[in-house]
């Protein structure tokens, strides 16, 4: 039998421990999957680290935990990590708020501290060149993404002032949030009082938010089950696309993500080359081909097939808008 190297069990033992102090139980089975070895490997593995003094249990039936109140040093970040981590505080700092920015700024710091001083320096050097551009919207960025976290966590009832997106008229509502979204803009989703149905709120439309004393029974329905039942709720058409990423640059694909939930996205699958089979409901053909056109070449109907139609058109249109006749 060849001898596994040691530096390779030393680094999945330190990843071991890592997923140990971060969940309440773990099963042999997750770990060997996890890891790519045998369950057997992760019993010897197991055993070694309850030998160098790790008070590690064994739950019947649950698999693995960490004595409660067991806490190791820090593990070290490769700087590939500290690099990660360096883009969602960047990240946080231009597109959540306020609140959000200071944290993330404060959770770096304590992550910096941990770095070796080379691996800081490198850091340091590294930061000018990530750059996260702020928003068209950033200067009407609400101060409420972090107390919507935490109404949102908390099963905590929220009072708020909204502006209505085409009258403007003001109302004040009580909601029962289930989660957050960025699209162009911050939404949060959650089940209104006020109209005895779930909404959908823009976050930059909020004029006051207040987290109430009142708690909320957790809802079942999650984000993804909202974006399901919502497109079902109208008499909406049924249209699915095969999306192939890989014939579009980096930002044309984000963008699609970042936009899918305006055109009637219900849900999708990845296909085992890559590429996603996409579901929405759509209250019009020709409003779902505006978005689509841009992605031409990346993009195949599979129904209804009068969407091709409504795209021919659009295609068209634009063809004849700009050719140009060669003289």
């Amino acid at each position: 039998m060849k001898e596994e190297p040691e530096l390779t069990r030393l680094s999945r033992l330190v990843a071991l421990l890592t997923l140990l102090q971060t969940k309440r139980t773990i099963t042999a089975a997750e770990l060997a999957d996890r890891f790519s070895v045998s369950t057997r490997t992760i019993y010897r593995d197991i055993r070694t680290l309850e030998s160098a003094g790790i008070p590690i249990v064994t739950q019947e039936g649950k698999g693995y935990a960490m004595v409660e109140g067991y806490r190791l040093p820090p593990v070290m970040f490769s700087r590939d990590e500290a690099i990660a981590f360096l883009t969602a505080e960047k990240l946080a700092s231009r597109l959540t708020d306020t609140a959000t920015a200071k944290l993330s700024g404060a959770a770096m710091d304590k992550l910096r501290a941990a770095l070796r001083h080379s691996d800081r320096d490198h850091l340091e050097t590294v930061a000018p060149y990530i750059q996260v551009m702020e928003p068209p919207s950033a200067s009407e960025r609400p101060n409420t993404y972090q107390q919507l976290v935490t109404a949102v966590t908390s099963y905590r009832v929220v009072y708020m002032g909204y502006n209505a997106a085409e009258s403007r008229e003001a109302t004040m509502r009580e909601i029962e949030p289930i989660g957050l979204y960025l699209s162009d803009h911050w939404h949060v989703v959650g089940y209104c009082r006020l109209r005895q149905a779930f909404r959908n709120f823009r976050l930059d439309r909020i004029s006051s938010l207040a987290i109430s004393d009142k708690s909320f029974i957790a809802r079942p329905e999650a984000l993804q089950q909202y974006w399901t039942d919502q497109a079902k709720r109208t008499d909406q058409e049924k249209v699915v696309i095969h999306f192939d990423p890989s014939k579009l640059p980096p930002p044309q694909v984000l963008h699609l993500h970042d936009t899918k939930h305006k055109y009637g996205w219900a849900h999708q699958k990845i296909l085992s080359d890559g590429s996603l089979e996409m579901l929405f409901f759509v209250g019009s053909l020709t409003y779902l081909s505006t978005w689509l056109l841009p992605f031409a070449g990346s993009v195949k109907v599979l129904e209804p097939v009068s969407l091709l139609g409504h795209l021919s058109k659009l295609a068209k249109q634009a063809h004849d808008s700009f050719y140009i006749e060669e003289s």
